[in-house]
C-alpha cells in the first residue's frame, strides 16, 4: 500500500502544491482588503497532504454519494477551501472567482456558502457549527452503510477545525455526542495555533484539548501539521483504525511563511500587506505574481482531482444495478417516488382522526400522524434532546441508533439542543435521510443558530417543537414561549406551523415534507385539544395555504373575523359561539402558518381576512401580528412572561378566554361603527 501511495504522488512536491494555497490564499485576501489569511496558510501542508492522499472525491461529479466529505468548520479560512476547488477543477471555480473573493455575486463568499459553489459541504463561519455538521454527516454515512452496505456507502467526513470551534461550547456537545456512538470514520483535524483575535489563546484558555477527545472516547495524536510526512502517517493510521472517531491535533504557525507576521494574531483576519506578502514570496520561493499558478504545479493539483474519477465510475455501477430503495436515498430529489406513499400516509391519519372524538394534544396527533408516516418513508430519521416521551417524536416503528447499531432510525441526542440542531443539518445536507428531531419549543433559543442556518442554506430539517406556550402550566415562565413563535417567524426561508387540531396537524407534517428548500418548525400543545374544528371534512390540505375560514357565519356575512393559531383557534370558535348568541357574526380564520399564508395571492388572502374588524389571537407576544392587523385592530395574547400554574388558570389569570375574546370583538366592532 505504500508503496502504491508512493507512485501516485504527483512528481511536483508538496512544498509547492502548498505555496500555491498560501499564495491564492495571501493574494486574494489583499486585492479584497479582507478576510482571514492566516489559517490557510497555516494549513496549507495538511490540506495538500489530505486531498492528494486520504480524500476520495471526483470535481466532475461534486455530489457523488459515496464521496469523502470535507468541512471546513474554521470557516473564516475560506480561502483554504476556494483554493482547493480551483486548484483541483471543481466547475465554475475558475481564477476569476478567486480574484473576486469576498465581491458581490461571487461564489468565494466571505464565509463558505452551501450552494454558491460545488464542492461546498455546508456554510460555516459560526464557530463549532462545522464540527457538529460533521458529526451529523458521519452519522448519515453509518445509517445509510448499515442499510445498504458498504459497497454503496463506505466514505470518511474530515473536518478542519480551529482554537475557535473548539472553545464554542457546541463542540463539546458534538464531541460527546461523536465519541459515545463511536463514529470510527469521522476524522477531525485540528489547527492547533494556539492564537486567537485578541492574541494567544492562553488570554482565555488552558484546556488540553488532545486530553478532552479522548475522555469523550476518541483516539487522539499529535503531529507537526507543517510535516508532510507525519501528516500522511497520521491520515493513514485514521483511516485505517475506525473504531472510534479521530482528533489529529496538528500544531501550526499561522500565517506560515510571512516573515514578520507569521505566529502573529495579526494574520487572522486582515490583509498582510503588500511588503509581507513579497517578504512570504520570497521565503517561501515562489517568485510568481498574484493568482498565477505555474503549469505543472496546476497540472499536480488537477492530477489529484482525477485520481477517483475510476472509482466514481465502478460506483456508478453498482449503484445502477442497486434496487428502489437504494435510488429512493441516494437518487435526486431524496425520495421523491415515495411521495405517492406519504399522502397516502397522510390521508390514512386524517382518515382516522376524523373519526376519533378524543381530544388529545397536538404533540400526540404528531406522535399518531408519524405512526403512519415512519413506515412510507423509511428515510426519516426521528430522535430528541433526551425529551422522547414529551415530544411524541418515537413510534412502534422506530429502533434506537447506538454504538455498533446503526441499523436504527431514531436518535437519542441527550441533552444537547444545539448539537441536536446542528448534527440534523449535517445528516440533511449528508443526503439519504430526512431528519426531525425534537424538545421544547422554550429550547429554541439552544438550537437558534442551527435553525438559522438550516434556512440560510435551505436544507429540509424539521424540528418538533412541543410545549409551545403557557398551556404547559406548572413548569412555569423558565420553560413557557412568549416570544419564541415571533422571534422563529422573523427567520427568512423558515416555515413555522402552529396546528389547532388533529387535522391540521396531519396536514402540517405534509407542509413539512413537501418543503425541500428549507426547514419548518412545528410548534405543537401540550395540552389537549379537539380532534377536527372544521365542519367538513375534504381532501384539500387546508393547512397548507397557511389560513382559512375554519368556522364560517351563516350568509357569508361577517361583523369580526377572529383570527388565531394552535390551540387559540378552538377558544377562538368558543368565542364565536357566545357572539352568535347576540347576533354578532363571527368568522374564525385558522392560521397555522404565516409563511404559507404570505405565499397565497392577495385575492385569497382578502377573501379569508374580510374586509371586518379583526382580532388576532395566539398565546404569545403581538410581534409579527401587525402583518395581519390593521392599526385598529385588535390582539388578546400575552404581554409579557407567563407563571407556575395549572394551564386552564393560567389562560383565565391572561385573559385568553372565549368571554374576553367576545368582549375585545365587540369593542372592535364599535371601534369600525365609530370611525
Amino acid at each position: 500500500m505504500a508503496k502504491a501511495q508512493e507512485k501516485s504522488k504527483p512528481a511536483v512536491g508538496y512544498r509547492d502544491m502548498a505555496s500555491a494555497i498560501r499564495a491564492l490564499s495571501m493574494d486574494a485576501v489583499e486585492k479584497a482588503k479582507s478576510g482571514h489569511p492566516g489559517m490557510p496558510m497555516g494549513m496549507a501542508d495538511v490540506a495538500t497532504v489530505l486531498f492528494s492522499e486520504a480524500m476520495r472525491f471526483d470535481p466532475t461529479d461534486s455530489k457523488w454519494p459515496n464521496r469523502d466529505r470535507f468541512v471546513l468548520s474554521a470557516g473564516h479560512g475560506s480561502m483554504l477551501l476556494y483554493s482547493l476547488l480551483y486548484l483541483t477543477g471543481y466547475p465554475g471555480m475558475d481564477i476569476g472567482q478567486i480574484e473576486n473573493f469576498r465581491q458581490l455575486g461571487a461564489k468565494t463568499a466571505g464565509h463558505p456558502e452551501y450552494g454558491h459553489a460545488e464542492g461546498i459541504e455546508t456554510t460555516t463561519g459560526p464557530l463549532g457549527q462545522g464540527i457538529a455538521n460533521a458529526v451529523g454527516m458521519a452519522i448519515a454515512e453509518q445509517l445509510l452503510s448499515a442499510r445498504f452496505g458498504k459497497d454503496l456507502v463506505d466514505h470518511h467526513t474530515y473536518a478542519i477545525a480551529g482554537d475557535g470551534c473548539l472553545m464554542e461550547g457546541i463542540s463539546h456537545e458534538a464531541i460527546s455526542l461523536a465519541g459515545h456512538l463511536k463514529l470510527g470514520k469521522l476524522i477531525v483535524l485540528f489547527d492547533d495555533n494556539s492564537i486567537s483575535i485578541d492574541g494567544a489563546t492562553s488570554l482565555s484558555e488552558s484546556d488540553d484539548q488532545v486530553a478532552r477527545f479522548a475522555a469523550s472516547g476518541w483516539n487522539t495524536v499529535r503531529i507537526d501539521g507543517h510535516d508532510t510526512k507525519a501528516i500522511s502517517e497520521a491520515l493513514a493510521k485514521a483511516k485505517a483504525d475506525s473504531s472510534k472517531p479521530w482528533l489529529i491535533a496538528c500544531k501550526t504557525i499561522i500565517g506560515y511563511g510571512a516573515p514578520n507576521k507569521a505566529g502573529k494574531s495579526s494574520t487572522h483576519g486582515e490583509p498582510l500587506g503588500t511588503d509581507e506578502i513579497a517578504g512570504t514570496r520570497e521565503k517561501l520561493g515562489w517568485p510568481h505574481k498574484p493568482f498565477d499558478i505555474p503549469a505543472d504545479v496546476l497540472d499536480a493539483w488537477r492530477a489529484t482531482g482525477q485520481r477517483h474519477a475510476s472509482e466514481r465510475a465502478a460506483w456508478k455501477a453498482r449503484y445502477d444495478k442497486a434496487g428502489a430503495d437504494v435510488h429512493n436515498a441516494l437518487g435526486e430529489p431524496l425520495a421523491h417516488a415515495r411521495a405517492p406513499d406519504v399522502f397516502a400516509a397522510i390521508a390514512a391519519a386524517r382518515t382516522n382522526f376524523a373519526a376519533d372524538t378524543a381530544k388529545r394534544a397536538t404533540r400526540v396527533w404528531s406522535q399518531l400522524t408519524l405512526e403512519h408516516l415512519v413506515p412510507a418513508l423509511p428515510e426519516l430519521i426521528g430522535g430528541s434532546a433526551d425529551l422522547t416521551g414529551s415530544n411524541g417524536t418515537k413510534t412502534k416503528h422506530h429502533t434506537a441508533v447506538a454504538p455498533g447499531n446503526f441499523g436504527g432510525n431514531y436518535m437519542h441526542y441527550g441533552v444537547r439542543e444545539h448539537g441536536m440542531a446542528a448534527v440534523m443539518n449535517g445528516m440533511a445536507l449528508h443526503g439519504g435521510v430526512i431528519p426531525y428531531g425534537g424538545t421544547f419549543l422554550v429550547f429554541t433559543d439552544y438550537c437558534r443558530p442551527s435553525i438559522r442556518l438550516s434556512a440560510l442554506m435551505g436544507i429540509r430539517v424539521i424540528y418538533v417543537m412541543t410545549h409551545d406556550s403557557i398551556g404547559l402550566g406548572e413548569d412555569g415562565p423558565t420553560h413557557q414561549p412568549v416570544e419564541h413563535l415571533a422571534a422563529l417567524r422573523a427567520i427568512p426561508n423558515l416555515q413555522v406551523l402552529r396546528p389547532a387540531d388533529a387535522i391540521e396537524t396531519a396536514e402540517a407534517w405534509m407542509a413539512a415534507l413537501s418543503k425541500c428548500d428549507g426547514p419548518t418548525v412545528l410548534a405543537l400543545t401540550r395540552q389537549a385539544v379537539p380532534t377536527q374544528l372544521r365542519k367538513q371534512l375534504t381532501d384539500e390540505n387546508m393547512t397548507m395555504k397557511g389560513g382559512y375560514v375554519v368556522r364560517g357565519t351563516e350568509g357569508g356575512e361577517r361583523d369580526v373575523t377572529l383570527i388565531a393559531t394552535g390551540s387559540e383557534v378552538g377558544v377562538a370558535v368558543e368565542a364565536a359561539d357566545l357572539l352568535a348568541k347576540d347576533g354578532i357574526k363571527a368568522a374564525v380564520v385558522s392560521m397555522p402558518s404565516f409563511e404559507l399564508f404570505r405565499a397565497q395571492s392577495e385575492d385569497y388572502q382578502h377573501g379569508v381576512m374580510g374586509a371586518a374588524a379583526r382580532v388576532g389571537i395566539e398565546a404569545a407576544i403581538a410581534q409579527g401580528w401587525h402583518e395581519w392587523l390593521r392599526h385598529k385592530d385588535g390582539f388578546v395574547g400575552m404581554t409579557g412572561f407567563g407563571a407556575s400554574a395549572p394551564a386552564p388558570k393560567l389562560y383565565e389569570h391572561f385573559g385568553i378566554t372565549a368571554a374576553r375574546i367576545a368582549d375585545v370583538a365587540r369593542q372592535q366592532i364599535k371601534v369600525v361603527a365609530d370611525s
